[in-house]
């Protein structure tokens, strides 16, 4: 059994053969966070995993299911963290998944300097503008924009929580690519794995995948690209096999 709260409700990630809280007016994951919990390399058998700007927890479920190795999810928004910790709950994962409440830009002090072999983070996409549309629903709003975390807060952040030839992973706009390789660079993370992803053929790319090394060697590879539809306006086998295993 699970308690939901309010107007959450009680997902699937089929892929996985897990359930995840979720709520339309405070928080749902969307695509990016697949990608990225597929994206990026994680060791098979153990290791030290963190995820920033966790959200409902569900990037440390994705990874759950690809290593046995210690996650551990952190998120600042109360309401967020307390549906990730019953996720993880119900989902009988507490052994290897546990979530902090807290602002990721004191994790390293709170957790240890380089004390993980792999970092992920999904951050606010959205710099906070002086005028224009924000949100008005809290939850959203800092979830998307930078109210609370900048790019930079989270570079910063995971480049101090990574150990020395560990990785670290984003997803976020190609807009900010080249934002994103100068601040890994001043942050000693060296940019090696980078994908695009296209919502269709012949359609700009909307979504950027980067994985970099603590104090590697230069050397990016740029993967093949991910298409999500196909002419039909349905998933592409590659976006179904994520999703649904397929």
């Amino acid at each position: 059994m699970v308690n939901l709260k309010e107007d959450e409700r009680l997902d699937y990630l089929l892929a996985e053969n897990l359930r995840i809280i979720q709520s339309p007016s405070v928080f749902a994951f969307s695509l990016d966070a697949v990608l990225l919990a597929r994206f990026v390399y994680v060791p098979i058998q153990k290791g030290n995993l963190l995820d920033l700007c966790s959200g409902n927890g569900v990037i440390p479920l994705f990874l759950s299911a690809r290593t046995k190795g210690h996650i551990t999810g952190v998120e600042i928004q109360e309401r967020l963290y307390d549906m990730a910790v019953r996720s993880i709950q119900y989902n009988g994962l507490q052994n290897r998944l546990q979530m902090i409440h807290g602002d990721i830009k004191d994790t390293a002090q709170r957790l240890g300097y380089g004390k993980f072999d792999v970092v992920t983070c999904n951050p606010p996409y959205f710099t906070t503008p002086s005028t224009g549309e924000v949100n008005p629903n809290e939850h959203l709003a800092i979830a998307r924009h930078e109210i609370l975390c900048t790019l930079e807060d989270a570079i910063k952040a995971s480049s101090d929580l990574v150990r020395q030839g560990g990785k670290v992973a984003f997803v976020h706009r190609p807009g900010r690519f080249l934002d994103i390789i100068t601040l890994m660079r001043q942050y000693r993370l060296e940019p090696k794995r980078v994908q695009f992803v296209y919502p269709k053929k012949g359609k700009e790319a909307n979504t950027l995948l980067i994985e970099a090394i603590k104090d590697g060697s230069p050397d990016l590879k740029i993967l093949p690209p991910i298409i999500v539809y196909n002419d039909n306006d349905e998933y592409t086998k590659e976006i179904r096999a994520i999703l649904y295993g397929e």
